[in-house]
């Protein structure tokens, strides 16, 4: 929202909400995905060869595509910016499996980190209703309201894997994280 139209206090208290259903869910995530070691983030369970590490990975490139790049309209950054995912689809899944677990957080803090710092900019300047930075292949173009709900669901869907790939590593089961828990 510009400067000269503040948010109205119900804009206010969405923005609030979302933010905060955001960060809890993002919270929940790095607490299911916390303190392993290198064998914890590769295990997999079932058929799937889906582990810790890669969906940690995955969730810093959902970050960066959906809120810098799609809700931004900013670049996708470093590591991202030097891969070649034609050449390597699933480049942050298979080197999420293999990164030591200091690098694989750190990489999704640091996104987090950007992305707070951007929809803060985004929601300032266009509001909950305004638009994202890119246009869907049938025309539409989705608000930022839009983005945010789609970025809680990302990590409501990823935080269900983690909490089945993290009980069968060792057992850590819960909704939430530990009020003491901080990342």
């Amino acid at each position: 929202m510009s400067e000269t139209t503040p948010q109205s206090q119900p804009a206010r208290i969405e923005v609030e909400s979302l933010l905060s259903v955001l960060d809890r869910n993002r919270r929940t995530f790095a607490w299911k995905t916390s303190d392993l070691d290198e064998k914890g983030l590769r295990a997999t369970t079932a058929a799937s060869t889906m582990t810790l590490g890669g969906l940690v990975k995955h969730m810093a490139l959902v970050e960066a595509d959906w809120l810098a790049v799609k809700l931004a309209g900013q670049e996708y950054g470093a590591p991202w910016d030097a891969v070649d995912f034609d050449a390597d689809p699933d480049w942050e899944w298979r080197t999420g499996a293999l990164d030591a677990p200091e690098d694989v957080h750190r990489v999704w803090r640091d996104a987090v980190d950007r992305s707070r710092k951007l929809v803060a900019e985004v929601v300032e300047e266009r509001g909950l209703d305004g638009p994202a930075s890119f246009t869907w292949p049938d025309g539409r173009t989705p608000t930022v309201r839009d983005m945010l709900l789609d970025m809680i669901e990302e990590y409501a869907r990823h935080t269900g894997h983690a909490d089945i790939l993290r009980e069968a590593v060792d057992g850590r089961v819960g909704e939430g994280a530990p009020k003491d828990f901080t990342y």
